[in-house]
C-alpha cells in the first residue's frame, strides 16, 4: 500500500499560515468524547481549537492529535476516531 492514505499533521503552524489558509472562516465541528468509524470521500483539512483525539486508520497505526495540529486526511481513508478530550475543530474540504 502506498502513502495516498497518509494524514499528514504540521504541529503548531505559525499564525500568519492559519490567516493566509482562512482557518478563522472555515466551518466549525464540535464533539464531546467518543468513538466512531468514519471515512473521508474527500480530503478534509482541520485545524484543531481544543481537545485531544485518537484517530486509527483502518489496518494502520494509531495517531494522536490536540489542540494546535493542522491535519490533513486524504480521499478514501476509512479510520476510527476516539476522543479522549472534547474537540472544537475548523474545517473545509478540498
Amino acid at each position: 500500500m502506498g502513502n495516498d492514505l497518509e494524514i499528514l499533521c504540521e504541529h503548531k503552524p505559525a499564525p500568519a499560515k492559519l490567516e493566509v489558509l482562512g482557518v478563522d472562516h472555515w466551518p466549525l465541528w464540535k464533539k464531546g468524547v467518543s468513538e466512531f468509524s468514519w471515512h473521508y470521500d474527500q480530503p478534509e483539512t482541520c485545524y484543531i481549537l481544543r481537545g485531544r483525539f485518537v484517530v486509527t486508520p483502518e489496518n494502520g497505526e494509531p495517531l494522536q492529535f490536540q489542540r494546535g495540529d493542522l491535519i490533513r486526511f486524504p480521499a478514501g481513508l476509512s479510520c476510527t476516531w476516539q476522543i479522549l478530550e472534547p474537540v472544537e475543530k475548523r474545517y473545509r474540504f478540498d
